[in-house]
């Protein structure tokens, strides 16, 4: 059988780096077909050029076996492929229904737009995907479980046959995520073609048949499911055989670096205390909401809080202000980092010494010698892959973007480390090697919080774990007696209420 959508021998360069290198992919209806690899693999290239953002250098696409161009995006979803991203693109001033026909709303008399018509064929694009949303609602304000649904009804509203999904599940709830499934499933059994782009390995083998794996923008592998296991998927990505994903290194715990003492803020947590001491990592574990990243920013200062303290080293630290808690040694690597971590249109280099301009100037002024061997040799010790440090760093892969944040924060030598879910949104031999640094860190007698989703990751790397629930701390499990049953227990209130 004809795949629907091929990809036969393709290269794609940017300038002197090799973005993909033979790559080849084919897509067949009524297939979920997951494309895994590490960050930098090669993957987002990929997409934009079925996507018709970018047009290939050499090989060809193949649509239903006959060789095509696409000259913009236009033309890829004319051709009936569509893209939903990570990070949904809606105008968030329109209604839903508006999303979904812009550019395309249905007239009536006098070229008017048929506002009824409008509404009543959004309203049979959600039942085909057995949802309900308001038509007539705006857009602000929508989850991004609801926002990724309305991508979807767009992407039917075109008859697409092909759906890509570029790592729809990273900011999903697992009801949610259960939800994005059972749509998933339904328009691969009515006979689209779906290609499932994701580093979380147990929605990969629930949802597809076929897996592809890419390494430094080449093909490695396609096999179908039934014949690999997660190791296997992994050791082909890397080209290495990962046999510590966590890396925890053993360290006696010294003084105490950091305290919390009665920290609340109304609405988001309550009479929070807890210390972390130089060389260990405190996982903050607890379900989405629980108030862990709030309880992060407060300590650090983004957000003010109406009672308790904070000490780091003994020294009080000034509620509301993120300079004070730079200079007590304090440093916030944030959950979004591209949001909050990262200026996106400044260079490597410029992003990765932010925070120390004013140490590396002299009578004010900022030399670029300075800054430049400074980002250099961060770069250098965290191995972040660039062609140069002077260009954007949104020219990077969400992986070496992570690195950055980490050389920013980790150039003001910290004594306290804050970070806000680590390897969220990168490959797995990054993974590797943050989990590395980190224990790294704590046996140089850093302090370390972090704040994690990911069990494996609480479990594998915490010497304690601190557990929430609806903004309380409810657990302070020592490493010894942490496991998922007892984590999940504490951070569903059943701790709390057996007490």
């Amino acid at each position: 059988m004809l795949p629907v959508l091929a990809l036969e021998g393709v290269d794609k360069s940017f300038g002197a780096v090799a973005a993909l290198r033979d790559a080849r992919l084919e897509l067949h209806a009524g297939e979920a077909h997951a494309l895994v690899g590490e960050n930098g693999a090669g993957k987002s290239t990929l997409v934009k050029i079925l996507a018709g953002v970018h047009g290939p250098d050499a090989g060809r696409l193949l649509l239903d076996g006959q060789p095509v161009a696409f000259g913009s995006p236009a033309d890829a979803r004319a051709a009936g492929i569509a893209v939903i991203y990570q990070e949904p693109t809606l105008f968030p001033d329109l209604s839903v229904a508006e999303n979904i026909f812009m550019g395309r709303q249905p007239l009536k008399g006098l070229r008017r737009i048929d506002a009824s018509a409008m509404r009543e064929r959004t309203n049979e694009l959600f039942g085909r995907l057995g949802v309900q949303i308001d038509p007539d609602r705006p857009a602000r304000g929508l989850s991004i479980a609801d926002q990724q649904l309305v991508e979807i009804a767009k992407a039917l509203s075109f008859d697409a046959r092909v759906l890509v999904m570029d790592e729809p599940t990273a900011a999903l709830s697992g009801v949610e995520v259960e939800r994005l499934f059972a749509v998933a499933r339904a328009l691969r059994d009515d006979g689209a073609a779906i290609l499932f782009i994701s580093h979380r390995f147990d929605e990969v083998f629930a949802l597809c048949q076929r897996v592809t794996v890419m390494r430094d923008g080449r093909w490695i592998a396609t096999d179908e499911i039934g014949n690999l296991t997660v190791d296997g998927v992994v050791r082909t990505m890397v080209g290495r055989d990962i046999s510590a994903l966590f890396p925890k290194l053993e360290t006696e715990p010294g003084e105490v670096r950091l305290t919390v003492d009665g920290l609340t803020r109304h609405g988001y947590f309550d009479d929070v205390s807890f210390t972390v001491r130089g060389g260990e990592i405190v996982a903050l574990a607890g379900l989405v909401g629980a108030g862990r990243s709030e309880v992060a920013r407060a300590i650090f200062g983004i957000d003010r809080y109406d009672a308790g303290q904070v000490h780091v080293d003994g020294r009080r630290l000034r509620p509301g202000d993120p300079p004070a808690a730079i200079a007590a040694g304090l440093a916030l690597v944030p959950e979004d980092r591209r949001q909050q971590g990262l200026v996106m249109e400044l260079s490597i280099e410029r992003n990765a010494t932010l925070p120390r301009r004013w140490a590396l100037s002299r009578l004010g002024l900022l030399f670029g010698g300075s800054e430049r061997r400074s980002a250099a040799d961060w770069a250098k010790r965290l191995q972040v892959k660039a062609a140069r440090n002077t260009d954007p760093v949104s020219t990077l892969s969400g992986g070496n973007q992570q690195k950055v944040v980490l050389a920013k924060w980790l150039s003001t030598e910290p004594r306290v480390l804050m970070i806000d879910e680590p390897t969220r949104g990168i490959d797995v031999g990054t993974k590797s090697e943050v989990h590395r640094l980190l224990s790294q860190l704590a046996s140089e007698g850093v302090a370390v919080l972090m704040v994690s989703s990911e069990l494996p990751e609480v479990l594998g790397m915490a010497d304690r774990v601190l557990v929430m629930h609806e903004g309380r701390l409810v657990a302070d499990i020592p490493r010894d007696q942490a496991d998922e049953e007892s984590v999940m227990f504490a951070a569903t209130g059943q701790r709390e209420a057996a007490a």
